[in-house]
This record gives structure tokens, C-alpha cells and sequence, in this order.
């Protein structure tokens, strides 16, 4: 097992703590937020960054979302993820879990969270970007369902998964990974260290890298459910959940050979995610808080394209290309409602493509404006393609402050 005391742990945050807690503390942190030297209460030193020196360690481990800009990640000399350190030969492990790595722009959250619900009779546990930090995991469980950011595998080197998952992907988090094609690329990175008899299930179009795994490109559900002789018709989901439920049955499928329809239908899927809600007259509200970039958005929309649609738009659009999004939006019946820091964004957008739109601002001032002229042949939707932070603590609060003014309509 590699010395602690050569490892320099990047930023002080929940993963990297983990990290710590697992080496048994008294380890050294250097973090941008820290402005001079302190020690917290298990004796780990947190440092700030601009005194960390490369020479005096062998190893550097990051937190997932460490910018590639930074500081500390321009200085490091052996840079890896949780990931490589956990799952690599670092840490001596006599046996590792089989790990399923599910990545892509949207659905990971759910598909991880169907997974580990079919396989939860096997022992398997969830954790990655879905809350659970790899140090926290039970190292004896036999099969991990990891939720895989594309920071994560952007700094990932070492580590390689068993079975990987890719949802479709779109551009996300430009001003992290600097371009589109820096994020596919990390999207696709996994690819290059997979070997034979490993599976991975990547979207048409990409260009994959070449590689030992059986790589299955798909179009669609419907495509990926004839590959491997699924029956739509016994899923209970629809849209971009039956995609995601198409993914758990596939991985427990490729392991079990098994298909249990009845297990997938018992999941109950989270609040925020394309959740339907019925008002005091019978109008159709949807709270897709969770829809916070295009295809998100565009999913959702699909469900409902033939009804005149009232869309709730903006937030913090992370400076993300919407011409996407509204050449799809201008061949809807929509009317737009624009909220957020890319309120005015929206609205000169609509403008040069002819789409009623009105600038609202903030949520509240939507709602209102909807319920105006919502009726029970049409449909509200909250689905902002864009984050919630200019306004709001996270999308759940933005979801929950939905459903409240509802309430009061």
C-alpha cells in the first residue's frame, strides 16, 4: 500500500475526506479555499494551494470537479482520480468489486439508481457522483453501480470498469471540459482500458477509440432492446426513463442472464425528473427541475409535443449553444416563459425564430403568467435546459418552489 504521507490529497471536499478517513487520516490537503495553513479535528493538514511544491510528493489525487485550469492540477506530476486510486494498485486489494460505470448527459443518477435496485438481491452497492464517495464503499461487496462524471474521467487514468454504460450524450459543462469534442472524448475514455469479455453500450456517432471490450452502439431504445431480445412492451416507463430502465436490464442481463420485468417495474423514479402534477382545475403540470441542459429538455418535450405547451426556460445555461434547442422548440405549439440569468438570452432568441415568448424572470412570475392561460387541453412544463444556482440553492429547491406555488393557484 503506497504511504500516505506521499500522497497529496486536491481540494477538501466530501471525496477526498473519504480518501482520508479510508488511509486513516493525518493526511495533506491543499485546497484553493484555504488561506493559510490549519488542522482539522482527525489531524489532516489543509494547506492552500499556492504552497504546494510536486517535488515533495508521488502521488496527487483530485476532487471530481477540479477545474483543469487550476493551479494545483497545472502543477501536478502523477495526477489520478478516486477512481484509479480506489479501484487500481494502489490501495493492494486482494479482490476488487465488479464495477459498472454509468456515464452520460442525462439519466445517470436513475439508470445507476434501476441498476442497483435489480441487483440489490446480489449485493451490489451504488456510489460515485450519486452521493457515495468510492473510499466509503464496502470493498467486499461483490458488484459496485457507479455513477461517472465526466470530471471523474477526465482525471481518470489507471481504473477500469467491468461493464460501461454511456447514455446519449449532448454538450454539457463546456466551460469545464473547454469543447465539445473534450467532452466525448473523456465521455469515451473508459473505452481504452477495457479488455475482452467487457461490454460497453455507446451511442452511434461518437467514433469510439478502438478496444479489447464488445462495444454495442446503439440509435435507440428501440434499437437496444432488439439487440439484446428486450420487450418494450413489459416496461412500465416511457421516453427517456425507458432508456434507462433498457440499461439495468441489459447490464443484468450481460451478467445473469436474466430479465426481470417485474423487478424494474416496482423502481419508483425520483422527484424533478418529468413528474407529472394536476393542479385544483385539472391542469397538467410538469416538474422536470432536474432538465438542466437541452436534451434533458427536448426528452421531456418529446412526451407532449402534440399539446399546446407552456415551457418554463433559463437559469445558468453554463454558456452552452441553444440554437439546438430552438430549432426543435420552433415546430412546437410552445409558448416560452423565460426565467434566470439567461432570461434575455431566451427572449432575443425566440425573436429571430418567431416563438412567443414571455420574459419573466423569475419562477413565481411564470407561473403566474401560465396559469393565465393554461387549460386542461394543455400542458405547463418546467424544464429549464440550464442550471439552477443563479437563483436557486439547486434544482430541488427550483423543483420544490415549483410544486408549492402550485399550492396557491
Amino acid at each position: 500500500m503506497i504511504d500516505k504521507n506521499s500522497i497529496a490529497l486536491f481540494g477538501y471536499g466530501k471525496t477526498t475526506k473519504a480518501i482520508a478517513k479510508l488511509l486513516g487520516n493525518s493526511c495533506t490537503f491543499f485546497d484553493d479555499n484555504t488561506k493559510e495553513l490549519r488542522v482539522d479535528d482527525q489531524n489532516n493538514k489543509i494547506i492552500p494551494s499556492k504552497e504546494y511544491n510536486p517535488n515533495n510528493f508521488m502521488l496527487e489525487v483530485a476532487t471530481p470537479s477540479m477545474h483543469p485550469s487550476s493551479h494545483l492540477v497545472k502543477s501536478a506530476k502523477n495526477l489520478i482520480s478516486e477512481y484509479d486510486l480506489i479501484l487500481g494498485n494502489y490501495l493492494n486489494q486482494e479482490k476488487k468489486p465488479l464495477n459498472i460505470w454509468i456515464s452520460g448527459t442525462n439519466g445517470k443518477t436513475t439508470t445507476t439508481q434501476m441498476l442497483t435496485h435489480l441487483l440489490k438481491s446480489k449485493g451490489a452497492q451504488s456510489g460515485g457522483n450519486i452521493g457515495t464517495p468510492l473510499a466509503e464503499l464496502n470493498p467486499q461487496a461483490p458488484i459496485w453501480v457507479l455513477e461517472t462524471s465526466s470530471f471523474t474521467l477526465h482525471h481518470t487514468k489507471e481504473a477500469r470498469a467491468d461493464i460501461y454504460l454511456l447514455l446519449p450524450i449532448t454538450p454539457d459543462h463546456l466551460d469545464w471540459h473547454g469543447s465539445k469534442e473534450s467532452y466525448i472524448a473523456d465521455k469515451l475514455k473508459p473505452l481504452n482500458s477495457m479488455q475482452e469479455g467487457q461490454l460497453a453500450l455507446i451511442p452511434k456517432g461518437l467514433n469510439p477509440p478502438t478496444s479489447s471490450a464488445w462495444i454495442v452502439e446503439y440509435e435507440s431504445s428501440e434499437d437496444l432492446a432488439k439487440i439484446f431480445d428486450i420487450d418494450n412492451s413489459k416496461i412500465k416507463f416511457k421516453g427517456a426513463f425507458l432508456l434507462d430502465s433498457l440499461f439495468a436490464l441489459i447490464a443484468t442481463k450481460a451478467l445473469f442472464n436474466k430479465i426481470e420485468y417485474n423487478l424494474i417495474n416496482s423502481f419508483t423514479v425520483d422527484a424533478h425528473r418529468q413528474e407529472e402534477l394536476i393542479d385544483k382545475h385539472k391542469r397538467v403540470w410538469v416538474n422536470d427541475s432536474k432538465a438542466t441542459n437541452i436534451d434533458a429538455t427536448i426528452q421531456v418535450l418529446e412526451l407532449y409535443k402534440d399539446k399546446k405547451i407552456h415551457l418554463i426556460l433559463g437559469g445558468d445555461d453554463k454558456g452552452v449553444d441553444l440554437s439546438e434547442l430552438f430549432n426543435y422548440l420552433k415546430n412546437l405549439n410552445i409558448i416560452l416563459y423565460s426565467i434566470g440569468s439567461n432570461s434575455k438570452k431566451i427572449v432575443d432568441l425566440s425573436s429571430k425564430l418567431n416563438i412567443e415568448v414571455k420574459e419573466c424572470k423569475e419562477l413565481d412570475n411564470a407561473i403566474e403568467e401560465i396559469s393565465i392561460q393554461h387549460n386542461r387541453e394543455s400542458v405547463a412544463i418546467l424544464a429549464p435546459a440550464a442550471a439552477s444556482l443563479d437563483q436557486f440553492r439547486s434544482y430541488l429547491q427550483r423543483g420544490n418552489q415549483f410544486k408549492s406555488k402550485l399550492l396557491s393557484l
